[in-house]
């Protein structure tokens, strides 16, 4: 299979199932996404529908049963534990909903860990990270630890670590989850400015608000996808 130059994620014929007992659930059932660069897909669909599963294994965090999955042009498919933790550090930004947030690490260093670990140098990488920090609203944390921080501080620097550097395709689970609307709404703006400078996005969300700063809208149900429509930004 081959990708357009601009494809930066492609999910083609992707399926996964769980084991439930005796009984296979089926999490996601041949299902096929492409986003382009310049390009936020929002994923929406009711508890269940496998819209975390989806942003997992696009992120390759999830192993699944066929299928293909390319990352600018990559296929991870069946690839090394390290071939995928190279991918993250380098192409992928991921937005938790649990945040996974190292307690014992500064804002600046959670944000700037992934960079260091790929080679960038001490002083680039906290320049990078305070960046990102400034850009979610967040000057002046970059000291504090986790724990000194609101939920809603806590959320917007896991967003900064999945903005920092040059990783083109950001993955995003309810990212505003823990954020009063205004902020919420700030920081999609941060995001979708990040697309439109040439990334490519898939956002989780419940929220046809935030569904609206998408190109388009993929609605799950059942581990397929259902309706496909343009966004607010289409």
């Amino acid at each position: 299979m081959s990708t357009a130059p601009s494809t930066v994620l492609s999910l083609a014929h992707v399926s996964r199932s769980y084991r439930d007992g005796e009984t296979a659930v089926a999490a996601l059932d041949d299902v096929s996404l492409d986003v382009a660069a310049g390009e936020l897909v929002a994923v929406m669909g009711p508890s269940g529908a496998g819209k975390s599963t989806l942003l997992q294994i696009a992120g390759g965090l999830e192993p699944f049963d066929s299928g293909q999955l390319y990352v600018e042009g990559r296929s991870l498919g069946g690839a090394s534990a390290g071939t995928l933790a190279e991918a993250r550090r380098k192409s992928i930004g991921y937005v938790f909903q649990e945040l996974n947030l190292i307690p014992t690490l500064t804002a600046l260093e959670n944000v700037t860990l992934p960079l260091e670990l790929d080679g960038t140098g001490t002083r680039e990488a906290a320049r990078i990270g305070r960046d990102a920090l400034a850009d979610v609203g967040l000057p002046d944390v970059d000291r504090r630890f986790p724990d000194q921080l609101s939920g809603g501080q806590r959320q917007r620097v896991a967003i900064a670590r999945a903005l920092a550097g040059p990783r083109r395709l950001l993955l995003a689970d309810e990212p505003t989850g823990a954020l009063d609307s205004r902020t919420g709404e700030e920081v999609l703006k941060v995001l979708r400015e990040r697309i439109d400078a040439g990334a490519a996005g898939v956002l989780v969300t419940h929220d046809s608000r935030h569904a609206a700063w998408a190109d388009r809208i993929v609605f799950l149900r059942d581990g397929k996808i259902v309706d496909v429509t343009d966004g607010g930004r289409a």
